[in-house]
């Protein structure tokens, strides 16, 4: 032993057996417990290094346990040891690996990753210090050995992991140190870790295909930062092409080639390296792609395709802006000749060879959009891959619409990427796409009675994404360029008349809606198309089709179709109330059959019933009628429902009833959106029923149960009846208020304030006797709930009050920012004073620089209304004692960070406080900075001289800027 030893050298057996996983608990804990001890001992892991060297244990858990200690040691211990403590650790390891060459039986993989990872971490520690050699020490000692080599290969992925890999992230010092391995590797090893790369593979290429494919990933993660010539060379590419028709290496060779195509070079030499490979592949046979039916390999070589494909583009790209036109020219010849095989690629009726090429493929079209003019053969290219596009678009048997699965999400995200392809032919070749398009459609929908579900779907699909494909501003798909609007409008004639929409099948239904509301603009050119829509919508192809989901999204579109088209539904307006007045029914908690529509779906039907309402054209009577009857149910279930809670002793009971209340509401407050002001209310006449349906809803605020719910959804509503109804509300507020401070959570108040702060910012001095009154109720109930105990490390109880604090600021600012400056001087000085300790509280004391915003602006604000000379009595010395110290020791805490984006705006809002001051006090200001503050902060007499001079420019930006250098000096 290097040293004394504070534990036995022999490990304790009884905690070992703790490693098992199916240990008792008590033996697990005891594990855990020895593992912290030999982690925190001074000299413990070697008891596991002298345990590993010697093959003492058989057991995994414990082999495994042994390398963790050691792991813990390098990672966290190393510059502490010794000289003498650091060669036995490379002693240890070097034995151990000399014991794996002379067993029979190889390791665990976890046990070899585990070591592999303890090497790559000594690797770290000590290559460029003590151990330079200790790539040639591990191969002289393995020599050809699979077992050896199978440590070595995984050691150089675990170095690669620690030094290279780009997604981990590192430390600047870090990433310092991973520059000089990877530059004295270069310099001293990395021609003969290549040579043994090459030697392994010919050497086990056949006898040991899982070495081999071991061998060829290093060789694929080392080859982004090694010279290329080492492996683009005859030598090593015709033996990866040798693996690539060997079954078991050829995928491991794909993904090797691939990262060799992958590294960045100069243009002309890229494509040289691309071509070559190209050259033998084709001649090998790998371009007959249908020859191929391993679906796995095929995939791997579309990757490799597309790495090369996407290689000649940047290439071409380079060329193409450095001007050198031959060489470009040549580079696209050479990108051209790939276009068949990428084709068939694309084509491929396996979805993951078809997506590996897609990046080309987009790339592709990208560079003939930027051509002037394309040749007959790039005009082919395109409609072959706009056919390709449009086949591969089709859903397959296999796709399960009732319960979709990981499979299903994966084609959902392969049709996006398709999209973007088409989306990339509309800009290379828009009318060649609307007319390919359109031809599909046309004859599909001549046929759909015999056509299959997923032919009738993408022809409806494909015609739908022309409307993202060729855009439009705001959706005039139907105005503007004659050619695309009479297509479109062809289209849509066909769709509609064609009775497709009768199609059994979910898919095809709904495609059919999502594309009629996408083009709604359509039925204001042709408006008589409505009515057979509107019955498409209404009956069993819509909003009472079999399919729960088809109802749902119809009842979304739906509302939309109206919203657009509420001018050409005047006709119609009643006939439609009628004929969906059985979906406008608030379901009763207990009813045990299941609705039509879920909760959601009915709040767009009455969202959709009163956008029918308001826009139409009847008399403002006739509105307020049909308003009523549209109302009247909800307020009546409303009142039955409330007056059960009050009953209902069962908690189950009592949630579901607080639900269908607040579901009542929400329906109430949906139908409201279709008033865009107390206008429209009053010229629909319909200000009484919402007044009504006021009356009826308030009562819930005093229920004793369900507050939270009930509180919710009432004061949702009033959010929208200050809109609706403005002053009319005013008279509801005072005793909604008291019931709604009554009993406060957290999330209650933090909700509560937004509403007042609306009402306050919209009617102003109309409401200050109601502010005066509910000022401090408001401000007592947010200072008790703050003050209530928690938890250290509840933090779900610190956001909470994190944002019910910031919410209590916005109510004080909204106040100061209202001109209503009587509220808070009305509320006694005690009260005053109190309310102004928080907010400088708020300014320095809690590190969230979006409340400390916040109260500077408060500060400013208050200083501007009363820091002058007729102010509120004792103002000024407040100024002085409290708000000028907090300018200041904000930003000199610790927390306040300078180099955050929002602290800086709340250091900018600090600084306008200061200069109010200044312009509120004027000299007497800055001789207090002068003769008293700055000096009791240290403060030298030149920076005191220079900081007041600042301050008395009128440029506030120059006092910005010179506030934040203060402080960064001053935390220096």
């Amino acid at each position: 032993m290097a040293c004394e030893s504070a534990l036995p050298a022999i490990m304790d057996e009884q905690a070992l057996m703790g490693l098992n996983p199916n240990a008792d608990a008590c033996y697990r804990q005891r594990a855990l417990a020895y593992f912290e001890q030999l982690k925190e001992s001074q000299d413990g892991w070697e008891v596991c290094g002298e345990a590993l060297a010697k093959g003492i244990y058989s057991d995994d858990h414990v082999k495994f346990f042994c390398f963790q200690v050691l792991e813990h040691q390098i990672k966290y211990r190393h510059g502490s040891l010794t000289g003498a403590q650091q060669q036995l650790i490379r002693e240890t390891l070097m034995k151990w690996l000399q014991l794996q060459l002379m067993s029979a039986q190889s390791e665990k993989p976890f046990i070899k990753n585990k070591a592999a990872q303890v090497f790559a971490l000594t690797f770290i520690m000590e290559y460029l210090t003590v151990w330079p050699k200790f790539f040639f020490d591990l191969l002289s000692l393995v020599g050809l050995s699979p077992h050896g080599l199978d440590i070595y290969l995984r050691t150089l992925m675990a170095i690669d992991a620690e030094v290279v890999d780009r997604d981990i992230l590192h430390t600047p010092e870090e990433t310092r140190r991973n520059t000089l391995i990877k530059d004295s590797m270069r310099e001293n090893c990395i021609p003969a870790l290549v040579e043994s790369w090459y030697q392994i593979l010919q050497t086990y290429q056949q006898s040991n295909s899982e070495l081999t494919c071991q061998c060829l990933e290093v060789v694929g993660a080392y080859v982004s930062w090694i010279d290329l010539n080492l492996i683009a060379n005859d030598r090593f590419v015709n033996l990866l092409l040798s693996h690539m028709s060997v079954e078991e290496l050829r995928e491991e060779a794909c993904d090797c080639l691939f990262e060799i195509v992958n590294k960045g070079m100069d243009p002309v030499d890229k494509t040289k390296l691309v071509e070559s490979l190209s050259q033998v592949l084709q001649s090998a046979g790998f371009f007959i792609v249908e020859q191929e039916e391993d679906v796995d390999f095929l995939a791997k070589f579309s990757r490799l395709v597309n790495g090369m494909g996407q290689a000649l583009v940047l290439s071409w790209t380079k060329l193409s802006k450095a001007g050198d036109v031959k060489v470009a020219a040549e580079t696209l010849r050479a990108l051209e000749a790939k276009v068949p095989l990428m084709l068939q690629l694309l084509i491929h009726e396996d979805d993951d060879i078809s997506a590996n090429i897609v990046g080309f493929c987009y790339d592709y079209l990208h560079i003939l959009k930027q051509l002037p003019l394309l040749t007959d053969q790039q005009k082919n290219n395109v409609e072959a891959v706009m056919l390709a596009v449009m086949k591969k678009l089709t859903y397959d048997d296999e796709y399960n619409f009732e319960n979709e699965g990981e499979d299903e999400a994966m084609f959902v995200e392969y049709r996006k990427q398709l999209k973007m392809l088409l989306d990339r032919l509309a800009q290379v070749s828009p009318e060649l796409l609307l007319e390919s398009v359109r031809r599909v459609f046309t004859s599909t929908m001549q046929n759909w009675q015999t056509a299959r579900f997923m032919e009738v779907e993408v022809a409806i699909r494909l015609f739908y994404m022309m409307g993202e494909a060729l855009p439009a501003s705001h959706g005039a798909h139907f105005t503007g360029d004659a050619t695309k609007s009479s297509a479109l409008q062809d289209m849509m004639r066909t769709l509609i008349s064609s009775g497709v929409s009768e199609y059994h099948h979910t898919s095809v239904t709904l495609e059919f809606f999502e594309t009629v509301v996408r083009y709604d603009k359509f039925f204001i050119v042709e408006p008589q198309h409505i009515p057979n829509v509107l019955m498409a919508f209404l009956d069993h192809r819509g909003l009472r089709h079999s399919s729960p989901k088809v109802r749902s999204r119809v009842a979304y579109l739906f509302s939309r179709f109206i919203k657009t088209l509420h001018k050409h539904m005047n006709a119609y307006i009643e006939d439609i109330l009628s004929r969906i007045q059985d979906l406008l029914e608030l379901a009763p908690p207990e009813n045990g059959f299941p609705a039509l529509l879920s909760n959601d779906d009915q709040l767009f039907m009455f969202e959709t019933a009163g956008v029918l309402i308001v826009n139409g054209e009847c008399p403002a009577d006739r509105k307020q009628a049909l308003m009523r009857s549209l109302l009247t149910p909800l307020m009546e279930a409303f009142r039955l429902l409330l007056a059960k809670l009050t009953q209902e002793a069962d908690e189950e009971g009592q949630t579901a009833l607080a639900d269908c209340l607040s579901h009542a509401v929400g329906f109430a407050s949906r139908t409201s959106k279709a008033f865009s002001n107390k206008q429209t209310v009053k010229l629909c006449g319909c200000s009484e029923v919402y007044l009504d349906c006021l009356q009826t809803f308030l009562p819930a605020l005093s229920c004793p149960v369900q507050r939270g719910t009930l509180r919710s959804a009432v004061r949702s509503f009033l959010h929208r009846m200050i809109i609706c109804l403005e002053e009319e509300v005013l008279p509801f507020i005072p005793a909604a208020s008291e019931h709604m401070l009554k009993d406060c959570e957290p999330k209650d108040l933090q909700e509560f304030i937004p509403l007042i702060n609306q009402i306050t910012a919209k009617f102003k001095s109309q409401v200050s006797p109601f502010l005066q009154q509910v000022f401090m109720p408001l401000v007592l109930a947010i200072f008790e709930v703050l003050s209530r105990p928690a938890e250290d490390n509840d933090q779900t109880a610190a956001l909470e009050n994190q944002m019910l604090r910031r919410s209590y600021f916005s109510f004080i600012q909204t106040v100061a920012s209202s001109g209503m400056n009587e509220v808070m001087a009305n509320q006694g000085a005690e009260n005053i004073e109190r309310v102004l300790f928080t907010i400088i509280q708020g300014a320095v004391d809690f590190p969230d620089p979006v409340a400390q915003k916040t109260c500077f602006i408060i500060l400013s604000k208050l200083v501007e209304l009363w820091g002058g000379k007729d102010g509120l009595v004792g103002f000024p010395d407040f100024i002085y004692k409290h708000i000028v110290p907090a300018c200041f020791l904000a930003p000199l805490k610790p927390t306040f960070d300078l180099s955050d984006a929002q602290s800086v705006l709340t250091l900018s809002e600090c600084t306008l406080t200061l200069k109010i001051i200044h312009l509120k006090r004027g000299l007497e200001f800055v001789q207090f900075l002068q003769q008293e503050y700055l000096p009791s902060l240290q403060v030298s007499p030149e920076i005191t001289q220079e900081l007041c001079q600042v301050l008395q420019q009128p440029d506030t930006k120059v006092l910005k800027n010179y506030m934040k250098a203060f402080f960064q000096r001053a935390k220096l």
